[in-house]
């Protein structure tokens, strides 16, 4: 099983930088969104490959046109939270109310019930278990939001699971889909999205996606974009995560949508006998 997604944000919004941490923020910099939308489409009918889109709901806002789109075209939409804040930064009041306005917002652009949820920056955490029952609250399934490592933010390395399971936090049942894993030497390495699918080699991404049963795909339209300005004020470390690779990822992508067959979450829903899989838990 091959699950592609994308999370809809623009070039500058960068977690934990602190010259663009709120919407004030944002209004300084040029919007790349538009055209970086109209490559990714381009290159999945190119595939004829379906796929997810966890859309901000302040993109909603701001670019109505580019949502309304992705549905027209007949992909899957879900919420990536509205203002692109980290879940353990805020508190459940706080964090409730951003997501519903995400919900709202694009649920009544396209007309249909959001029901799957990606947290900015895979920030659920082992101390924001509170936040899987808000999501319950609001109507949310499905939830790709654990990232089972360690990462500079977020990251649940004690989350015990790297495939599609039933998590389960006191009582509160949704259906997770982490961020798939391969186990080197038992060690989990990453490979699938982001910062690593630009600096891997493909001939490594490749092998890797072949020998995986369980695959979640995760881009954003700026990892296809070489013409993005650099952010000014980042650390040498950050620079390199956030722009190694960029000119070759387009190609990468095309290679990789070739060489497998990939689906939507909710596609994988369907097909996953949910009485089998895994149940996490807390």
């Amino acid at each position: 099983m091959k699950i592609l997604t994308f999370d809809v944000e623009d070039w500058f919004h960068l977690l934990a930088v602190d010259s663009v941490k709120t919407v004030a923020d944002w209004s300084r910099y040029e919007s790349r969104l538009q055209r970086n939308m109209e490559r990714i489409f381009a290159v999945l009918a190119k595939h004829r490959v379906g796929a997810t889109f966890f859309c901000l709901g302040w993109v909603a806002e701001k670019h109505p046109e580019i949502v309304r789109t992705i549905d027209r075209l007949g992909y899957e939409i879900g919420s990536h939270a509205h203002t692109h804040q980290l879940v353990y930064e805020q508190d459940p009041r706080g964090f409730r109310t951003d997501v519903e306005r995400s919900v709202k917002t694009i649920e009544d652009l396209i007309g249909k019930k959001v029901r799957i949820f990606r947290a900015p920056g895979f920030s659920m955490t082992a101390e924001t278990l509170w936040a899987f029952a808000v999501l319950s609250d609001l109507g949310i399934e499905a939830d790709s939001s654990v990232f089972p490592g360690v990462r500079g933010h977020g990251g649940f390395p004690s989350y015990g699971a790297s495939s599609p399971n039933i998590l389960n936090c006191g009582g509160v049942r949704i259906k997770e889909f982490p961020i798939s894993a391969k186990t080197f030497f038992s060690r989990k390495l990453f490979f699938s999205g982001g910062g690593y699918f630009r600096l891997l080699p493909y001939s490594l991404i490749k092998r890797w996606s072949g020998e995986s049963d369980y695959m979640m795909a995760y881009f954003h339209p700026r990892d296809f974009d070489p013409g993005q300005p650099a952010m000014p004020g980042l650390s040498r470390t950050r620079r390199f995560k956030s722009y190694v690779g960029l000119s070759r990822s387009g190609e990468k992508l095309e290679r990789l949508l070739a060489d497998f067959s990939f689906s939507d979450i909710g596609t994988a829903c369907k097909t996953i006998d949910w009485t089998t899989v895994p149940e996490i838990r807390f």
